[in-house]
């Protein structure tokens, strides 16, 4: 991958044979992976899915001052809506100042789909310049300029000269892959090929004696703590506390990370990841370009979790003996403060749905927790997941497995049959729960802690709430009702995937 040979990241069902339909249990899809049965999937039926566009502009939206240039349809990206709410209180809770991010649209119509939209790209970059005066310009191409073939990096490089901001091409053209995990791969292609070096800085390291030795410094004892966009700022000190727990500095990116300062991940002993679905293809890029090794295991969601994920850095840094003293300690702690509502969730039944490894993640959690997992739907499958499997067998036993990109009526079927006392997902799946009179905990929530062993108590003390008073979610089942006849509860959830199981 030396030097990003290509002009945009790969899809990952080639890179990573990724797997976006699957019914059936655990166990069944652990049978399919050893046999190396576990394709990319396909449905008879389709009801629903997430174009890339979306996980890629929540990155690219939060980062200071950017804007994000969306070439393509107006509607194309029309979710910077509904994201602006995190990149408020992202920037809020990082900066102190609550700011909007800023999004614009080529708006392409029919004339430039014929005709083409290069010199609409080329205005519209110009204007973006002059109008807020950026550090950076986004220009994310969509479905549309990948179909009539709009050489979006050849306007890039000849408008580069006549604008201040530094200006990034991400290739997110949606029907390119059918696994929207992807979107991390092109903003990370993105930013690897542009925002890595600063001349200016390079100078004074040669030039200074004491910047050099800085930056020897920060080589030693820093880790670079890659965080994704569904952390928030209360997350990621939780992790920084950790890694200063074992005396080591950290630099956070790329969400919410200055694009002048960017360059600074150079200069570490150490990347590590908090999802691997997020961060492998640029820890595997930067490692190749800057020698700088990574740890891409797992993500620090739960109490074994974080301990391993500790684990992994000490073991690095060679401070085994402080991890073990600090894992002990907040072990200790934790596991006192949960001890109360391990006896009330014990033999409740949970269903989990979100992506790859925050459902497996979040699964393990709620197994030490006391819970009976019934059910998981996992967005997409890798190969990163394999170990997670293993894991949750072995904490939780066999249970219902579903790998769907949004199909909302597999996961109404499932919770119909299954009748968990909780849901927890993303906010369409959460509503489909509740109309079924399910109780309901959304997965994430950039304001509130998940992550670590705070998340892990934050966690238990919500679902305590939660679970203690499930009137809402029973009066709403009562009054709404989802779009599905009740002939389908009945029919097998996975019928329409190709070679789907009916072990439900």
């Amino acid at each position: 991958m030396s030097g990003l040979p290509t002009r945009i990241a790969p899809k990952r069902e080639d890179r990573l044979r990724s797997c976006i339909a699957f019914g059936g249990t655990l166990c069944g899809a652990k049978d399919k992976i050893s046999c190396g049965c576990m394709n990319d999937g396909d449905r008879e039926f389709t009801q629903g899915s997430i174009c890339l566009m979306l996980p890629g502009i929540a990155m690219l939206n939060s980062l200071p001052d950017n804007v994000n240039l969306l070439h393509g349809a107006v509607g194309c990206g029309v979710c910077s809506h509904s994201q602006n709410a995190n990149t408020r209180s992202g920037n809020a809770a990082r900066f102190g100042a609550v700011k909007d991010g800023v999004w614009i649209s080529t708006a392409m119509n029919e004339a430039d789909v014929i005709g083409g939209g290069e010199g609409k790209l080329r205005r519209a970059i110009i204007e973006a310049d002059q109008l807020y005066r950026p550090k950076t310009i986004t220009v994310v191409a969509s479905c549309v300029p990948g179909i009539t073939g709009d050489d979006v990096d050849g306007v890039i490089a000849g408008v580069q000269p006549l604008v201040s901001a530094r200006v990034i091409p991400i290739h997110c053209e949606g029907f390119k892959t059918k696994i929207w995990a992807t979107a991390y791969d092109a903003v990370y292609h993105g930013l690897a090929g542009t925002m890595l070096d600063d001349p200016d800085f390079g100078k004074r390291i040669l030039e200074d004696e004491m910047e050099a030795l800085k930056i020897e410094a920060l080589k030693k004892n820093t880790v670079n703590l890659f965080n994704v966009s569904s952390m928030g700022k209360v997350d990621e000190d939780e992790l920084t506390r950790l890694l200063n727990g074992l005396g080591c500095e950290v630099n956070v990116f790329p969400v919410f990370a200055e694009p002048e300062k960017m360059y600074r991940i150079k200069y570490a002993a150490l990347s590590i990841s908090t999802c691997p679905t997020h961060d492998d293809y640029f820890l595997k890029f930067f490692e190749e370009e800057y020698g700088i090794p990574y740890i891409l295991r797992n993500m620090p969601i739960g109490i074994e979790n974080t301990n391993e994920w500790l684990r992994d850095a000490a073991r690095f840094f060679r401070r085994e003996k402080i991890a073990e003293a600090l894992i002990s300690a907040e072990n200790e702690k934790l596991n006192a403060a949960l001890a109360k509502y391990r006896e009330f969730f014990k033999g409740k039944k949970v269903f989990v749905s979100a992506g790859e490894f925050r459902a497996l993640a979040t699964a393990e959690l709620m197994a030490e927790l006391g819970f009976e997992i019934v059910g998981i739907r996992s967005f997409h499958h890798d190969e990163f997941a394999n170990q997670e499997y293993e894991k949750l067998q072995k904490a939780a036993g066999d249970f219902a497995f579903n790998i769907a990109n949004c199909q909302p009526y597999e996961e109404a079927n499932l919770l119909k049959k299954l009748k968990p006392d909780l849901f927890l997902g993303h906010w369409n799946g959460n509503a489909t729960a509740a109309k079924l009179g399910i109780p309901s905990h959304v997965i994430y929530n950039t304001g509130l802690s998940y992550i670590g062993y705070r998340g892990a108590f934050e966690i238990a003390r919500r679902l305590y709430r939660q679970l203690s008073n499930p009137v809402f979610a029973r009066k709403l089942s009562r009054y709404a009702r989802l779009p599905y006849r009740e002939s389908w509860y009945g029919e097998d959830p996975f019928k329409y995937i190709k070679g789907g199981e009916a072990n439900v």
